[in-house]
Parts: structure tokens; sequence; C-alpha cells
């Protein structure tokens, strides 16, 4: 087990992807961060802070659960009942940039999943992505608009995202 990210470089990587989604924003458009759940939820209310502090306005933050939306749900290999949690997204995404947020983006499915369930909930002016780690093995043709460490780790790789709010720590490691 590899450490990647320790809690100093995470923290870096959130102010560069703060000043990219800034860079990248149109001015006058509001934005708003949606994390998915569970470690894209911690990062989007990190992200959502900065960007408040950065621009002096409010940047509201939501939360998605991605569970009924995944390709596997009814999968045959799939042994478990699956945990629904809730979406909570207190304000309205239509005509708002919507910084979609996750920890890792490997095969693109959980994106796919998320931007379904966006799309239900109404029609945002925009979606960007921005993830933490970007790691090679799509799946789908998704990319990143705002990807803070990139690696190549192989498919028999595990990346785990650990962060103080969920895990007591901030690191990336690949097993």
């Amino acid at each position: 087990m590899a450490v990647v990210l320790d809690a100093g470089q995470i923290d870096r990587i959130l102010g560069e992807l703060t000043a990219q989604i800034i860079g990248a924003s149109e001015r006058g458009v509001e934005i708003a961060a949606i994390g998915i759940r569970s470690r894209g939820e911690v990062l989007a209310q990190r992200l959502s802070g900065r960007l408040s502090e950065a621009l002096k306005r409010d940047v509201p933050c939501g939360t998605l659960d991605i569970t009924l939306y995944r390709d596997d749900l009814n999968s045959p290999q799939g042994h478990a009942q699956p945990q629904v949690r809730t979406t909570d997204i207190g304000f309205d995404i239509d005509d708002k940039i919507i910084i979609l947020v996750d920890d890792v983006l490997y095969t693109g499915r959980s994106t796919r999943a998320a931007l379904d369930a966006l799309i239900d909930l109404g029609r945002p002016r925009a979606i960007r992505l921005a993830v933490l780690v970007d790691r090679a093995g799509r799946e789908f043709p998704i990319q990143a608009d705002f990807a803070g460490y990139k690696t190549d780790a192989g498919p028999g790789k595990l990346v785990q995202v650990n962060l103080v709010e969920s895990d007591g720590k901030d690191e990336v490691v690949i097993d």
C-alpha cells in the first residue's frame, strides 16, 4: 500500500481545483457543487466553501445518491442489497453550472449514473466534472473537466481516498 497523496497535497489540490473552476466559470452565471455520495459529498462541501470564500458569494452545495441509477443494480453477481440513501439538494439546479464532484474517476459508470440522476432533477446550464483522482481505465467516453491527480493504476489496483470527515485522516492510497 502506497500513499500517493497526503493531507497537505490534498489541500493544495483542492486549492488548484478551486482556481480552475473559477477560471472556467462564466461571469454572472450561478455555480453550485453537488457531490456524489459518499466521499464526493465531502469534497463538494470543501470545494463549495472555498468557492464561496473566493467568489465572495454563496456557492450552494448538495449531495447526490446514485444507487438507483447504477447499471449493476440488478447484476446477478451482486449479493448484497444496495443501501439507498438520500439525495439532498436544497436549491434549484435549473440554469446553474453544476460542478459534479467525485473522489475517483475510473470507468465512468458512476459519473454516467450521476448525470442521469441530475437530469431527472432539472435542467442545469452545464454540468462540469471535478475529481480528486483521475485514473486510467474508462469504459465510457467520460472525462473530468477538473482533475487533481492523475494515475495509471492498473485494473487490479485499488485507489482509496480517505478523508478526515469519514475516515479520520486525509490521504489517497493505492493498494
